[in-house]
């Protein structure tokens, strides 16, 4: 009787743990996602909206990744393909954004910038921690892992920024990092797509 299920008993382990997991970091980014975009709104600045578009766009990718948990590997390539068209959809948002700030320019508030890319980074410190673990189990967690050591990369960036605006006095260090942002968001979606399109071949 004890080995008549070893490997479905381990597959249900693993994917109990996966589950617990995705939804603690699900609810940090879905709740810094409403922090930032607040903090981007009122900072007016558009590597702080970036950086909250990261985090929504993690929170729905955590949220679709829950879904995937218990389902098939096909399944799980097609959730991971529709995360990267989400995290592509992200960086046209940012892009735009960023041209409407080349046409309307205002220096942000670099110590909100500041402040809440601290916060994000300490935030998204804990969910990359607590994705080391499933970052090589499957396409699902995969995704996963890519969108959590983006964001790392993100608030760091914000902070510079933030930096950068307060000793130049301009609004261009943060268009500049929002720029940055943008290509990496692209640079992760087009990843995550390539790999989930082979995972369905």
């Amino acid at each position: 009787m004890s080995g008549c299920c070893n490997s479905d008993c381990s597959l249900d382990r693993l994917r109990e743990r996966q589950r617990g997991t995705l939804q603690i970091v699900l609810a940090i980014n879905a709740l810094m996602f409403l922090l930032i975009v607040a903090a981007a709104h009122y900072a007016k600045s558009s590597s702080l909206l970036a950086d909250s578009l990261d985090n929504l766009g993690d929170a729905l990718t955590y949220g679709l990744s829950l879904y995937a948990v218990s389902r098939g590997a096909a399944i799980k390539a097609k959730v991971a393909l529709f995360k990267g068209a989400l995290i592509l959809l992200a960086a046209l948002v940012v892009a735009a954004q960023i041209a409407y700030r080349l046409f309307n320019p205002s220096v942000p508030v670099f110590e909100v910038m500041g402040i809440f890319s601290l916060l994000g980074l300490a935030a998204n410190s804990i969910c990359l921690f607590l994705l080391w673990r499933h970052r090589r189990e499957d396409v699902n967690m995969s995704s996963v892992w890519e969108c959590s050591r983006n964001d790392i990369a993100s608030n760091i960036s914000v902070f510079a920024a933030a930096g950068a605006v307060w000793f130049t006095g301009s609004g261009w260090p943060d268009i500049v990092v929002a720029l940055g942002l943008t290509w990496l968001l692209m640079r992760s979606a087009i990843r995550v797509i390539t790999s989930a399109m082979t995972a369905l071949h």
